[in-house]
């Protein structure tokens, strides 16, 4: 198989998937490396191939034109994580995303596609291994989530609950 066939594989694979694939299926599935697998997502990503690094492996992001977004700024500590996260999913958000501000290093984003408690416990469990600290420890606990919902009112409402159990940071004016 070509490189160009083995990516048009890949994008089929990913396609089809309703989770996450890591690079190591892909890998098996492809017969090569994984190392081979994350120079074909650069390249489907040079192409436009909107292509997702999350820490459960690879999505192929198909936005919702029946969704919406809001970013929330948020500031808490290590042992809030999982009740940020809660807060989110159980209110029908879908966390896409954390970014910090860095003062030498400017915006820094992960993808993390957090969309039920299965998903958010894995995450957490991924953040307990030794060597492992959220991206918020840059930057005091500030952090931002991108978050998507089915309504505006699904927004508002998560974004309340943050408020109430203060999460959500304010904008001084």
């Amino acid at each position: 198989m070509t490189g160009k066939e083995r990516r048009k594989q890949i994008i089929r694979e990913l396609e089809l998937a309703k989770n996450p694939v890591s690079g190591t299926v892909l890998a098996k599935k492809m017969g090569v490396s994984r190392q081979v697998i994350v120079q074909d997502m650069a390249l489907l990503r040079a192409t436009n191939k909107n292509i997702i690094s999350t820490t459960r492996g690879y999505l192929l992001y198909k936005e919702d034109k029946n969704t919406v977004k809001r970013a929330f700024s948020v500031s808490h500590n290590h042992d809030a994580i999982r009740e940020e996260l809660y807060t989110i999913v159980d209110n029908g958000g879908k966390m896409l995303d954390v970014t910090v501000m860095h003062k030498v290093y400017g915006m820094i984003t992960a993808e993390l596609i957090i969309r039920n408690r299965l998903e958010a416990d894995e995450f957490l469990k991924k953040l307990e291994e030794p060597t492992t600290v959220p991206m918020f420890t840059l930057t005091n606990g500030s952090h931002i989530h991108t978050v998507e919902a089915e309504s505006e009112e699904i927004l508002d409402r998560i974004e309340q609950i943050l408020r109430e159990k203060e999460f959500l940071v304010e904008e001084k004016i």
